[in-house]
């Protein structure tokens, strides 16, 4: 399990709000040409061709004022026959600022706000929870996403998000968030080699609350909660890796019913369908999966050592030893590492 929250929000088309422990910064414009700045006075012009990789950034003020550029002292004649492409770039326009709470808004809202965009300090998250009630469910849930789940305070983060969500709260229809969070996500790592992004909402909680659930080593509750989230891929990610641990081996294989290798999700779900026929005794029915779980080599690394890994337990549980074998050190040339791998083969030495 694993989770950060990225603290960039989309405030209008084209404009972005980017917010660190140090600063706040604002940038405007389209694919190839953008306009940055931020609270220090630093502006920047960026340009380049998408896709590409190449760009030029120039600073356009450092924050520093105490420097001005000097007037040319070419002649009014060279002046009128300079090249309307060799003259200095107009000065950009400021990009729209984001809303910020009224003289006439709650304290709570004033006080969220400071600790979230304001002058950020994640550590007042839970006073603010605790002093004001109509804060306490959004105070709740960044106080577990920026504090206590990096901390790896999972006691704290199970608190939390175990009242959250047994009050029915969905942050997706909070006014704060939309008014000033409208395009907050959040990274969460479901599996190893599995990471999505998503917004607040309900969905958020029940597969957070479940990973720190799985965390604390309570299979049990995780399920109980994830089955109770909108059913999606992601749900399922959780789910067939639970229900795994669990030994549900028939619940797995109806769970990835009719996958194809579309993306980092749908390729784990294919391991644990190749792990769950092998189980049931299905051998050839289990290759297939781990072969279409290995067809996109793009995949990220621990997918694939996953998938070549289990695809060697099952070699060996069918008696091919040396397809195992050459499965497993394939893995061995990316991974000496890898856990288990070792043991596995010094087994067939025996």
């Amino acid at each position: 399990m694993g989770f950060r929250v990225r603290k960039s929000f989309k405030i209008a088309p084209g404009i972005r709000l980017t917010v660190t422990p140090k600063t706040i910064g604002i940038s405007a414009g389209v694919k190839g040409a953008r306009i940055s700045a931020n609270s220090s006075g630093r502006v920047t012009r960026t340009v380049g061709l998408p896709g590409t990789g190449i760009y030029h950034t120039e600073t356009l003020s450092s924050g520093n004022s105490s420097r001005r550029p000097q007037p040319s002292h070419r002649s009014k004649s060279s002046r009128r026959t300079t090249p309307a492409a060799t003259r200095p770039a107009s000065k950009p326009i400021p990009a729209p600022q984001p809303p910020t709470p009224g003289l006439f808004a709650p304290k709570w809202e004033k006080e969220l706000y400071k600790a979230v965009l304001g002058s950020p300090d994640y550590a007042s998250l839970a006073s603010i929870g605790a002093d004001y009630p109509p804060a306490r469910p959004l105070a709740s849930l960044l106080e577990a996403t920026l504090v206590s789940v990096p901390a790896g305070d999972i006691q704290r983060g199970l608190e939390l998000m175990s009242w959250l969500f047994s009050t029915g709260y969905d942050p997706a229809r909070d006014e704060f968030v939309q008014k000033y969070l409208p395009d907050a996500s959040f990274t969460l790592a479901v599996a190893d080699g599995v990471t999505v992004q998503l917004p607040p909402t309900r969905n958020l909680i029940g597969l957070l609350l479940g990973e720190l659930l799985q965390a604390a080593d309570n299979i049990s509750a995780a399920v109980d909660v994830v089955e109770q989230v909108e059913p999606g891929t992601v749900a399922a990610v959780s789910l067939a890796e639970l229900y795994a641990k669990q030994g549900r081996w028939d619940d797995v294989v109806d769970l990835t019913e009719g996958l194809s290798n579309v993306d980092e999700a749908a390729t784990f779900l294919l391991i644990q369908r190749g792990m769950a026929f092998r189980e049931l005794g299905y051998f050839d029915a289990a290759r297939e999966s781990f072969k279409e779980a290995l067809r996109i080599r793009s995949r990220p690394p621990e997918l694939r050592q996953r998938a070549l890994v289990e695809r060697g337990l099952t070699h060996l549980r069918d008696g091919k030893r040396s397809m195992a074998r050459k499965d497993f050190e394939k893995v061995l040339a990316e991974n000496s590492s890898y856990p288990g791998l070792r043991e596995h083969l010094a087994s067939m030495q025996d």
